[in-house]
């Protein structure tokens, strides 16, 4: 439930009218910015909206809006309502400002970039944007892709930080786990230099080198064999 005023726009219009409070005091209090309120003061906004007293539907006490007129640092509390406001929850893409909307494709790419993790419709909800666009930015194929400087979405005021803050948590949750690889590292020099493997590293196997002296052996009976055969048969051919 949202501590929201009934009305907020049309109690912002009975304070301005009717009170010497100020402009972030009486936003503060109808949750709207202190802009929205200075144009309701000058006329450019809430224009044929009806001022609703706040003191008469009990929202307000008496006592409390003398209190914040004595003091333009007070912060005006609101009084338990019969009435309970639900708290508006947004459907659809965030609604962004026409002066703010140029910004959007810049604020993309530094999602993006920086937060690689966020899906498109996590993007949709910060910035206020299409599917299409992400997709065209990702891709660089933005019609104005050569132009675009990455942005901060928090800078620039298309969403705040602490909602930027719990999207990202979500993207981490939401993500696989990566299973890390260890890496082959070479052995230490107390390792290598320890008696255990200098042994083993001249230790040999005496069985290869008999082996090959038997081998050795094999061969050079067949070798004086062949000798004395030949020696035989020239001594033949001679007689």
């Amino acid at each position: 439930m949202a501590n929201t005023p009934l009305m907020p726009k049309a109690t912002a219009v009975w304070l301005v009218d009717n009170t010497a409070l100020s402009f972030t005091q009486i936003a503060s209090f109808c949750k709207l910015h202190p802009l929205e309120v200075k144009a309701i003061a000058d006329g450019e906004a809430a224009q044929g909206i009806k001022g609703l007293d706040p003191i008469l539907t009990g929202q307000l006490s008496r006592e409390e809006l003398e209190k914040a007129q004595n003091d333009p640092n007070y912060v005006l509390k609101l009084q338990g309502s019969k009435v309970v406001v639900p708290e508006s929850k947004r459907k659809g893409p965030r609604y962004t400002p026409v002066s703010r909307r140029q910004d959007r494709p810049n604020a993309i790419l530094w999602l993006v970039r920086n937060h690689p993790e966020l899906k498109d419709t996590q993007i949709m909800r910060l910035v206020g944007t299409t599917k299409p666009t992400i997709a065209a930015i990702r891709d660089r194929t933005h019609w104005n892709s050569a132009n675009l400087t990455p942005s901060d979405p928090v800078t620039l005021g298309l969403c705040s930080q602490l909602e930027l803050d719990m999207e990202v948590e979500k993207a981490a949750k939401n993500a696989p786990h990566q299973v890390i690889q260890p890496e082959e590292t070479l052995a230490s020099v107390d390792e290598t230099t320890s008696e255990e493997a200098l042994a083993a590293a001249f230790s040999f196997d005496t069985s290869k080198p008999v082996q090959r002296e038997e081998e050795e052996e094999i061969d050079a009976d067949a070798v004086f064999a062949k000798l004395n055969s030949l020696k035989s048969n020239q001594e033949q051919d001679d007689d």
